[in-house]
C-alpha cells in the first residue's frame, strides 16, 4: 500500500496531479482543496494517500492533510460510496462543512454536491452520523442539542468553521419557541461581533 507521496510536482491537471518520486511519475487524484494548496511545478510536495485497488484499476488518491484522508477513508465505507463520489465531496466542501453536515443529519446540505442525490445523501448520513459524530467531536459543536442542529448546519454551509458555529449556537438562549429563522439571525449577530 502507498500510505504517502514525497516528490517533485510534475505536472498539475483539473483533477489531480503526477509527482515525481525518484524518477517514477506517479498520477494521483486530487480534491480542489488539496489542488488549491499545491506549489508551482518543480517544488517539493508531500501528499497523504489512498491506494485503490479494483479488479479493472489501480488508482492514487491524495490529500494535504491526514484528517481529509480518513474522512476519505471512512467515506468510502458507506454502502455504494466509490471513490469517486467520495472525492466529490471533498471538493465541494470543506473538511468541517462535511463533516458538520453528516454529524448533523443534515442530508439535504449533502444533496447541494454533484452525483449525491437525496437516497444517498441519506444512507450516508444514516450509516456515519455517529461515527463522525463521536470521530470528530473535536468542537463542542457535535455535542449540540438536535434542535441547534439545522442552525450549525446553516452556518457551517455559509463558510463559518465548525467551531465558530459551535460558539455561535453555544450563545444562543434556550427557547422552545424560538424559530429557526430567528435562531440563525441571533447566531449571525454573535459571529459578526
Amino acid at each position: 500500500m502507498i500510505a504517502s507521496l514525497h516528490g517533485v510536482l510534475e505536472s498539475l491537471g483539473s483533477d489531480g496531479a503526477v509527482v515525481n518520486v525518484n524518477g517514477l511519475g506517479f498520477r494521483v487524484y486530487l480534491p480542489t482543496s488539496t489542488l488549491s494548496t499545491l506549489p508551482s511545478i518543480g517544488k517539493e510536495i508531500h501528499l497523504h494517500t489512498h491506494f485503490h485497488l479494483r479488479e479493472d484499476s489501480a488508482t492514487l488518491y491524495g490529500f494535504a492533510s491526514a484528517d481529509e484522508l480518513r474522512l476519505f477513508a471512512t467515506l468510502l465505507g458507506v454502502t455504494g460510496l466509490g471513490p469517486r463520489l467520495a472525492l466529490a465531496m471533498l471538493s465541494a466542501m470543506s473538511l468541517e462543512q462535511l463533516t458538520m453536515a453528516i454529524a448533523s443529519g443534515n442530508s439535504d446540505l449533502l444533496t447541494a454536491i454533484p452525483g449525491i442525490g437525496k437516497k444517498v445523501a441519506n444512507r450516508i448520513t444514516l450509516e456515519l452520523k455517529d461515527k463522525i459524530a463521536a470521530g470528530w467531536a473535536t468542537t463542542p459543536g457535535l455535542e449540540v442539542a438536535d434542535e441547534n442542529t439545522d442552525v450549525l448546519a446553516a452556518l457551517t454551509s455559509l463558510g463559518y468553521s465548525a467551531s465558530e458555529a459551535a460558539k455561535a449556537v453555544a450563545s444562543l438562549p434556550v427557547d422552545a419557541t424560538m424559530s429557526l429563522e430567528d435562531k440563525i439571525k441571533m447566531a449571525l449577530q454573535y459571529l459578526s461581533g
